[in-house]
C-alpha cells in the first residue's frame, strides 16, 4: 500500500544560536539558525525529492512561528507541529572551536520541545509513513519520552521501519545512566542505526568501533549501522548470515573541506542522505557497492553543509553533491 509520507520525524525543533564573529566593539556575535536534528534530516530528504512530516512541539512565540515558516519554506509537512502558548522555543547556542568542534549550551527549562504530549500526536502521520525517524532528545523527560515511545510503536505496527540517531547532548539529561537507557531503548525498536563514534565509545566502553558495533549486534537485530566519523568519513555495518563475523563492514574517506565554517548539521544531512538510499533500495540483500554508494553521497553531502551556517535551510542539492564527489574523483 501506498503511502503519503516517505519519513515522519518526530523530536525538537529549536533556533541555534550559532556564534558568527564579534562586533566592532569587541561582543560576539550570534546568528539565529533553525535546527532541531530531525527536521535538519528532513530538509535533506525534501532536497532528494521526498515527501516529508514533522511531529513537535514549539513555543507561540517569535522564534516558534519563525520556525513553522522554516519548515513550510523548505517543504516539510507541518500538520503535526503544535505551538505551546506557555513554554518558550528551545535556544541552543553553539561555540565552534578552530578544530571543528563544538559546545552546546541549552535554554531548556523547560522548552516547548520537551512539553509534547501524547495525545498531540497525530497518528496518521505515523501510520502513513514508510520511515519513521526520532532521536534521544525527545526522550530526556518523562512526558515527552512516553509521547515519542508511542509514536515509536504505533510506526512499528502500521508496517514502517524505524530509524534512531542517538544524538547524545549530554548537558539535557539529568545523568549518563539515564541517556544510556534510552539510547538502549531506542535500539530495540530501530531497523536503521546512525551513531557517531564517541558515542560508540561512550554506550559500548570500546574504543575500536568494530567492537562496539560487535557489543551492539550482540544485542539488538539492527539490519544497518552507519557510523559517522567525522574527519575520518564513514562506516556502515550490515547485518547478513553469510559472513563469519555475521556482517560486513564498508568505509568511505571523508570529503575534507578547506572553507569550512562549522560541523553543526554534517551528522543530521549524513542520516537524511542514508534514509534516502534506504527509501531508494530498501534494507534486504544491500551489496558492499551498495553500502559504499550510499556513504559516498551521504559523506559528500554532509561535507558540503560544513562550509555554511546552519542546515536546515540550507541543504544541498543531489547535483550538488554528485558534482563534489565526481570533481575530487577524479583529481
Amino acid at each position: 500500500m501506498k503511502k503519503k509520507y516517505d519519513v515522519t520525524a518526530l523530536g525538537e525543533l529549536l533556533i541555534d544560536m550559532t556564534n558568527n564573529g564579534t562586533s566592532g566593539q569587541g561582543n560576539a556575535l550570534y546568528e539565529a539558525n533553525p535546527g532541531g536534528a530531525p527536521c535538519n534530516v528532513l530538509a535533506m530528504l525534501k532536497k532528494l525529492g521526498h515527501e516529508v512530516a514533522f511531529i513537535g512541539k514549539v513555543g507561540d512565540d517569535i522564534f516558534g512561528h519563525e520556525l513553522e515558516e522554516v519548515l513550510e519554506y523548505v517543504g516539510i509537512d507541518t500538520t503535526g507541529l503544535v505551538m505551546d502558548d506557555k513554554a518558550r522555543t528551545t535556544l541552543a547556542f553553539v561555540k565552534t572551536f578552530e578544530d571543528g568542534d563544538r559546545d552546546f549550551s541549552f535554554y531548556r527549562n523547560p522548552g516547548a520541545d520537551m512539553m509534547l504530549d501524547r495525545s498531540e500526536i497525530k497518528e496518521e502521520l505515523v501510520k502513513d509513513a514508510r520511515i519513521f525517524h526520532f532521536g534521544t532528545l525527545s526522550m530526556t523527560h518523562e512526558g515527552v519520552r512516553e509521547a515519542t515511545l508511542y509514536a515509536v510503536k504505533t510506526a512499528k505496527e502500521a508496517g514502517a521501519l524505524i530509524s534512531f540517531d542517538p544524538n547524545l547532548r549530554e548537558p539535557l539529561w539529568e545523568s549518563l545512566d539515564d541517556a544510556r537507557e534510552q539510547v538502549l531503548k531506542g535500539m530495540e525498536y530501530c531497523d536503521f542505526l546512525k551513531i557517531s563514534d564517541n558515542e560508540i565509545q561512550w554506550l559500548t566502553g570500546k574504543d575500536d568501533y568494530t567492537e562496539g558495533i560487535r557489543w551492539i549486534y550482540e544485542k539488538y537485530d539492527i539490519p544497518l549501522i552507519a557510523v559517522s566519523l567525522g574527519k575520518q568519513g564513514s562506516r556502515a555495518y550490515y547485518k547478513t548470515d553469510g559472513t563469519e563475523e555475521g556482517f560486513i563492514m564498508v568505509e568511505v574517506p571523508p570529503f575534507l573541506q578547506k572553507d569550512t565554517i562549522e560541523t553543526t548539521g554534517a551528522g543530521d544531512t549524513f542520516g537524511g542522505c542514508m534514509l534516502h538510499f534506504i527509501l531508494e533500495k530498501g534494507l534486504d540483500g544491500l551489496k558492499e557497492n551498495d553500502l559504499r554508494e550510499m556513504l559516498t553521497f551521504a559523506n559528500g553531502a554532509a561535507s558540503l553543509i560544513t562550509t555554511r551556517r546552519g542546515a536546515l535551510r540550507v541543504m544541498p542539492g543531489p547535483e550538488e553533491v554528485q558534482k563534489l564527489i565526481r570533481d575530487v574523483l577524479t583529481q
